[in-house]
């Protein structure tokens, strides 16, 4: 069975990244890019880590007028991601048109809120202060537009799944019991996370932080 687990390779270091995904290959299930990665090294560097034969999750959350993102999705084609992510505020059409810009084998997920906000920072944008209520409101969005799925919390999946039982769940801010939390608010341990519905953890620093990154993926896939 393949695992459940994206590495996030935050880094703008493209070696670093090649040597960290070679160390944890055989715990993953594949290698997630972000804005950091993407930023420094382009497309050139999303193909290099492609090289190393495990599916590319580009995590570039695109929010613009349905027409851009149409664009920039069609322009991400080549790179064929096993996952694309892009935000769910941007609205129904958005949805509709980066799904039908995306390749075939490509799922379009909607990220619903960001686990580094809480109810204090949704006050401070004119949401009202309920994360729960506002991931449930962008699953249904997401559902209508024909998306694949979105990206929650681990605090919502289980609501989430419920909304979309055939949904694809990518839960971050996943963290081991005796992880550290950083930067994320609303955070879960990777078997909780798959037990309340998550099709796909993404797990960062514990792992690519760890004094051997290796052993800390084991450890993790462990307790799935």
């Amino acid at each position: 069975m393949t695992s459940p687990i994206y590495i996030a390779l935050d880094t703008p270091d493209l070696d670093k990244a090649k040597a960290i995904a070679q160390r944890v290959r055989n715990h993953v299930g594949g290698i997630k890019l972000g804005l950091e990665f993407f930023c420094a090294n382009g497309r050139a560097g999303v193909k290099e880590m492609a090289a190393l034969d495990l599916p590319i999750f580009l995590d570039l959350k695109l929010h613009d007028i349905p027409n851009t993102v149409a664009k920039a999705v069609q322009a991400l084609r080549p790179l064929d991601p096993a996952i694309l992510t892009v935000h769910a505020a941007g609205g129904r059409a958005m949805l509709e048109d980066a799904k039908a810009a995306a390749p075939l084998g490509t799922k379009v997920v909607a990220v619903t809120m960001l686990t580094s906000l809480d109810g204090n920072d949704m006050t401070s944008i004119g949401l009202a202060p309920d994360p729960h209520a506002q991931v449930e409101r962008l699953t249904m969005l997401a559902r209508e537009a024909g998306i694949d799925g979105i990206v929650c919390s681990g605090n919502e999946v289980a609501a989430a799944r419920k909304i979309w039982p055939e949904g694809f769940f990518v839960v971050p801010g996943v963290r081991p019991a005796d992880g550290d939390v950083g930067d994320q608010k609303r955070v879960m341990t990777p078997r909780a996370a798959l037990d309340a519905g998550a099709s796909v953890l993404v797990i960062g620093r514990p792992i690519t932080q760890a004094a051997d990154p290796d052993q800390a993926a084991r450890a993790i896939e462990a307790t799935l």
